[in-house]
């Protein structure tokens, strides 16, 4: 291991720390703790957003699977992208105004709870509890991705990389909160942002340019070249139905809540897409270079593409500072994902049902002890060194967008929808996710947030019709915060 990396590696780690101590001045209650007092700019949301949302599987998942397979896995990106985008011109603005009406409500499942007027607590704790079982899968799919790199750059075993990794994750996360999440979020996606552009543009470089790099490949296995090698019909649909996810992502939507104005939207969805489109074709050419690269000596493991590249295209002092791209890539999804928990934890969980006249300071603590305890039931899913990053990834994915998409689009465009059709839709998107993973060959082949997906959506417009119709309060808040 070569100093220059380890001191920069090193570096990085020390800032992200401080600016979680910074954030720990700033943070004085829950809503601070969990929604950075609706103060975030547009442009920080924006990079936030992005950041926590690609997670490692940007730098080691997408690389490894385009490696693997060649340009046939490009459809994931162009479903992801169109997804994004519909996302923030959308749910983005609508979102913003509509969780302010709702009595300022600062996590999912209390806007679903202010928005349907359910006294009995169900929809809250439903939620809630989705929240938590796809976020302990998803927080684990980061600490695997954080040993993977530990482990391939600094030779360290599998089980202490994954110990390290997630120590100062969860240091930063459990003192300053969505600030600190945030501000670290912010400048984690501009280090990701940049080493996405380096890496390609100089492995490129070294092969001699683009045409050159396409003749390699095509020497290699011309199926590498054809967009369509292996792919079906379903196989194309369930990789362009990851973009379904977007709506129904807690940690992405939250940043949405946390914009100190819809004013910023607009800039937040422009710096937020650029951000997105630009980062995702670095990851593509990236894994898509690695098979002409490697071709003499292939990689064992193909999600360390990007991670062969840093070692062997740079200066031990860059390297670092690719290395800290990829951890970035990690600390930006796991921190969101162990502060929505937390936030579900203490606000729909410990005060709603357990304390309700708990002080903002004791919500703030039992938040930071959630995020302790979930992470640590993470790293104990994420000690198989033979998890793969994208299938975890993939799972909790499915699960938020099948539980929550349909119901966060037609609770905010829908009036007609009811508290009833609100907790079928979540329930019956939450087990059709799990059971449809269990299950293969045929149409159990389809990925699993399709079904999911579309069975919440006639489950939460059939079931509104079952029970009381909406009150004239909740029309009236739905009015209200569509002429804001």
């Amino acid at each position: 291991m070569n100093i220059a990396t380890l001191i920069t590696f090193i570096v990085y780690l020390v800032g992200m720390l401080a600016i979680g101590i910074a954030a720990y001045r700033l943070t004085s209650d829950l809503s601070d703790y969990v929604l950075g007092g609706r103060r975030l700019g547009g442009s920080v949301a924006a990079l936030s957003a992005g950041a926590s949302d690609m997670s490692s599987w940007l730098l080691l998942g997408l690389p490894g699977a385009m490696y693997a397979g060649g340009m046939s896995q490009i459809w994931i990106g162009v479903g992801l992208a169109i997804g994004a985008y519909l996302n923030w011109q959308f749910i983005a603005t609508r979102l913003r105004k509509y969780t302010e009406v709702a009595n300022d409500s600062i996590t999912v499942p209390d806007f679903l709870e202010n928005r349907f007027r359910d006294k009995s607590k169900a929809l809250r704790v439903i939620s809630a509890l989705v929240i938590l079982v796809f976020f302990t899968f998803y927080t684990s799919s980061g600490l695997v991705g954080g040993a993977i790199l530990f482990e391939s750059s600094f030779g360290m075993s599998y089980e202490s990389a994954l110990w390290i990794g997630a120590i100062v994750i969860i240091s930063y996360t459990f003192l300053g909160g969505f600030l600190a999440v945030s501000w670290t979020d912010f400048f984690q996606g501009i280090l990701m942002f940049l080493a996405l552009v380096i890496v390609p543009i100089v492995a490129l470089n070294e092969m001699g340019g683009w045409s050159e790099t396409v003749n390699r490949v095509g020497d290699i296995d011309t199926t590498y070249l054809d967009v369509f090698t292996g792919m079906t019909t379903m196989g194309i649909i369930s990789l362009l139905a990851w973009g379904l996810g977007y709506f129904g992502q807690p940690h992405i939507i939250t940043r949405f809540m946390a914009v100190k104005s819809s004013n910023e939207i607009p800039k937040a969805r422009l710096v937020g897409m650029t951000w997105m489109i630009i980062s995702l074709f670095g990851a593509i050419f990236t894994g898509f270079i690695g098979i002409a690269y490697f071709a003499g000596n292939p990689l064992e493991n193909s999600e360390t593409v990007f991670i062969q590249f840093t070692d062997l295209l740079f200066n031990p002092w860059i390297s670092g500072f690719l290395l800290a791209a990829i951890l970035s890539a990690i600390m930006s999804t796991i921190d969101s994902q162990l502060l929505v928990s937390s936030s579900a934890v203490a606000e729909d969980f410990y005060k709603a049902i357990l304390r309700k006249n708990a002080s903002q300071t004791e919500l703030v603590w039992v938040g930071r002890i959630a995020v302790l305890v979930i992470a640590l039931i993470a790293i104990l899913l994420a000690y198989n060194p033979e998890s793969s990053v994208l299938n975890l990834v993939s799972y909790a994915w499915a699960g938020f967008g099948g539980a929550f998409g349909p119901v966060i689009i037609l609770s905010l465009f829908w009036k007609r929808m009811t508290r009833n059709g609100a907790l079928a839709g979540i329930i019956v998107g939450a087990v059709t996710v799990i059971v449809w993973a269990q299950l293969s060959g045929g149409l159990f082949d389809l990925y699993e947030i399709v079904p999911g997906f579309v069975l919440c959506w006639i489950a939460s417009m059939v079931f509104s019709y079952v029970g009381d119709e909406p009150t004239p309060e909740m029309e009236a808040e739905f009015d209200e915060a569509n002429a804001r």
